[in-house]
C-alpha cells in the first residue's frame, strides 16, 4: 500500500469526538480500501490505517447496532 500524505488528504473529526476540543479522532473517506484516522490534537503524527471492513465493524461495535459483521 501506498503511503498516506496527511497534510494533503481531506479529513473530518468523528461523530464520536466531543465539540469542546478534547479527544477529537479524524477520519479520512478518500480512500475506499482503508480508513486513515489520526488524533486532531497531533495533525502531523501518525496515522493509523485500518481495512474498510475492519472500521465499519467497529463503528458498528460502538452504536451497539448488532446485526453488523
Amino acid at each position: 500500500m501506498r503511503t498516506i500524505d496527511p497534510s494533503v488528504v481531506t479529513w473530518r473529526k468523528s461523530s464520536y469526538s466531543n465539540s469542546d476540543g478534547g479527544a477529537c479522532v479524524e477520519v479520512c473517506d478518500d480512500f475506499a480500501a482503508v480508513v486513515p484516522v489520526r488524533d486532531s490534537k497531533f495533525a502531523h503524527g501518525p496515522v493509523l490505517v485500518f481495512p474498510a471492513v475492519g472500521w465499519a465493524s467497529f463503528v458498528s461495535a460502538l452504536r451497539g447496532d448488532r446485526a453488523a459483521g
